[in-house]
């Protein structure tokens, strides 16, 4: 018997899913709207569908022992090698938003620098925007056929060139935000979440999607202090850009693949699959994976248009909104919206790891109720200190919802395509609110103060957020949850069967405890065995 046979003690564990495997609630899955639906909501029981749309306080489902509260607990959950996991998905996303904002701070200067419009440098964050779901589409294939490690680093090397191409011509400016936007939000993610212990997800999610709000804090305040002293000036902010970006990469260079992969490499090696035949197996089950989750990949794009337009609509015209509504000076609107990202990251942090034990989609919609109650503050005050806890307290609930999102999204996924789906989802939802920012500038052509000419975004800003949060609700209520899904035990993409695989099979209470990759087993090869 080969010492790869799932059921072999010291050979694959048997939550590692092998083509010789399968949990024994799998069954072939058609493109019908019925069958989707069946697996819709993850650990069901006996709860009619209509009760299961509404989110309700978690608990602990039947088959779970309680998991600890302390959030001390479970950071030491985590072992050493885990934190370098999460660290370099954290760090890559961290950078990908530091890259982002760096043309949204410098976009004077560039205007400036190159003789053009500001107008025309925004061309380029549009197209980032834009161009994001290619990068989705080439990383998220990449990291679910190849694994996490390449495609992350691939990505982070390219980021530093393309950073230090922002100084020969206005035309690589353009195509370094362009080359940015090439993103692999999904490898980041799953690389930072599917090495940790299950029970510290939904904490680690909300530091991990704060990355991106931490990557502006880093380029805003290089910008008001080592770029205004500098020589180089502007220059100075790419130039960090570069070696931020370049670190990123030699980290992930540093540390193995996730273990996932390493197993189902190590079972396609044994099996004697070549690099052609499993690339035709990635091919077929990539095939029918969208033939039998149409209906959640419509539904997250849905999801995930409401998360843009609530984060962008917040966010991207926010300074404008200050200085040209509310009459702050350009270095006050800085420290405004330096405190409203600082907002961003205690809201996604609390609200990630609350998430654990309320539930994923009950965490969302209480994120989203707190942003609306906070609306008057945000609108109505004039001072500085009033319009700061505004921003505080309003990117609190949004990036507070944000901060559910990878662990969410990881979990209703198809298990085998977790980085495609997480990824591309969400940068469609992203293209499709890539005008959040022209429509509230378009707004404020016809909205303006009272008995002035001034833009009154205020109102603007209240009422997009207002109709977003609405649009968002309904969305949550109609999502899948798969709340708790071991999706590390999944096939991976090219394994027979990943195509069709779905969250409700990540659910076995009986299996051993086994350790995580940082508890590496000892493979050996029985070259003799396996002929």
């Amino acid at each position: 018997m080969s010492q790869f046979d799932p059921h072999v003690e010291g050979a694959y564990p048997k939550d590692h899913v092998s083509e010789d495997y399968t949990f024994n609630n799998q069954h072939r899955h058609s493109a019908s709207v019925k069958d989707q639906l069946a697996t819709w909501h993850a650990n069901r029981g006996d709860r009619s569908f209509v009760r299961c749309m509404i989110p309700s306080i978690r608990g602990t489902p039947p088959g779970e022992l309680p998991t600890t509260k302390n959030p001390i607990k479970l950071f030491r959950m985590v072992s050493p090698f885990a934190w370098l996991m999460f660290f370099s998905g954290w760090l890559a996303w961290t950078v990908d938003g530091y890259d982002f904002f760096c043309v949204s701070l410098t976009l004077d200067s560039l205007a400036d620098q190159f003789k053009v419009k500001p107008a025309k440098i925004t061309t380029a964050i549009t197209l980032t925007l834009l161009f994001r779901s290619l990068g989705a589409v080439i990383f998220g294939i990449l990291s679910d056929r190849y694994g996490r490690k390449w495609p992350l680093l691939y990505d982070r090397y390219l980021g530093s060139q393309w950073e230090i191409s922002v100084y020969s011509l206005f035309q690589a400016s353009q195509d370094a935000d362009i080359g940015a936007s090439l993103r692999v939000w999904g490898a980041a993610s799953q690389t930072a979440l599917e090495n940790v212990p299950a029970d510290a997800r939904g904490l680690l999610s909300g530091i991990m999607q704060q990355g991106y709000a931490v990557g502006y804090l880093l380029a805003a305040v290089i910008n008001l202090t080592i770029v205004q002293y500098s020589k180089p000036h502007w220059r100075t902010i790419y130039f960090f850009g570069a070696g931020f970006s370049f670190l990123a990469a030699c980290i992930r260079a540093s540390l193995p693949e996730s273990r996932q992969f390493l197993l189902a490499r190590e079972e396609a090696k044994a099996r004697g699959l070549t690099a052609k035949e499993t690339t035709k197996n990635f091919i077929q089950e990539l095939g029918t994976m969208f033939r039998t989750n149409w209906l959640r990949w419509i539904w997250a794009v849905c999801l995930m248009t409401f998360f843009n337009f609530f984060s962008h609509g917040s966010q991207d015209l926010y300074p404008t909104y200050l200085k040209t509504t509310k009459k702050l000076s350009p270095k006050l609107a800085s420290k405004a919206t330096i405190i409203s990202n600082c907002g961003a990251i205690v809201g996604g942090t609390i609200a990630g790891y609350s998430s654990q034990y309320v539930g994923r989609r009950f965490a969302i919609l209480i994120c989203a109720f707190w942003t609306a109650a906070f609306l008057p503050l945000w609108i109505l005050p004039k001072s500085f200190g009033g319009l700061a806890a505004g921003g505080f307290f309003v990117q609190a609930g949004v990036q507070g919802a944000w901060g559910v999102v990878p662990i969410y999204l990881g979990e209703v996924s198809p298990p085998a395509f977790r980085a495609l789906f997480a990824g591309l989802s969400y940068q469609l939802g992203n293209m499709a609110s890539s005008g959040a920012a022209q429509i509230e500038a378009t707004a404020g052509n016809s909205l303006k103060l009272a008995g002035t000419n001034i833009p009154d975004y205020a109102a603007i800003t209240g009422i997009l957020l207002g109709a977003v949060i609405a649009w968002g609700i309904i969305c949550v209520i109609c999502g899948p949850e798969a709340d708790g899904a071991l999706f590390e035990q999944a096939k991976v993409a090219y394994q027979r069967g990943g195509g069709e695989a779905d969250p409700t099979e990540l659910f076995n209470h009986d299996k051993p405890d086994h350790s995580h990759i940082e508890k590496t087993m000892a493979i050996e090869h029985n070259e003799n065995e396996l002929k």
